[in-house]
């Protein structure tokens, strides 16, 4: 494949539980009529780990969060505008240790809307599959914690 019609980065996220691990924090985002968890690019300074909570804090405006476990990689590919996409995804299994938000960047509080589902609920209502095998790992790491 020529390499001008592929882009490759890496993206960090987290599947977000409340205090009680029984919802999980998903992100409604209407413009493109998509159900999300949080995730965004790693920039060249920081680790997947420290993306992962930058990007929920942006997108979600929780802030108070532990990292419970690190729930692996995934290579993600689709096509975008004509282009490949491989994403190299890593996210985070996190709970909420409180429901303190913070004011986020104003393209995230216009895009993104932050709900709490029940585990069952985010698998029924997650977009894309890549997301449910998040979501999917996610439970088992809680499961094996237990």
């Amino acid at each position: 494949m020529n390499q001008s019609f592929q882009t490759v980065y890496a993206a960090a996220g987290g599947v977000v539980m409340d205090g009680k691990g029984e919802r999980v924090l998903l992100l409604v985002r209407p413009a493109r009529d998509e159900v999300r968890l949080p995730k965004g690019h790693i920039d060249a300074n920081e680790t997947a780990e420290e993306a992962a909570r930058r990007e929920v804090i942006e997108e979600s405006g929780y802030d108070d969060l532990e990292i419970v476990a690190d729930l692996g990689e995934q290579l993600v590919v689709f096509w975008l505008d004509n282009r490949q996409v491989r994403r190299e995804e890593r996210y985070f299994l996190m709970q909420a240790l409180s429901q303190r938000q913070v004011t986020r960047p104003p393209e995230d509080e216009h895009q993104f809307f932050p709900t709490w589902a029940t585990w069952e609920e985010a698998r029924s209502s997650l977009t894309f599959a890549a997301e449910q095998e998040w979501l999917r790992r996610a439970q088992q790491a809680q499961t094996d914690a237990r």
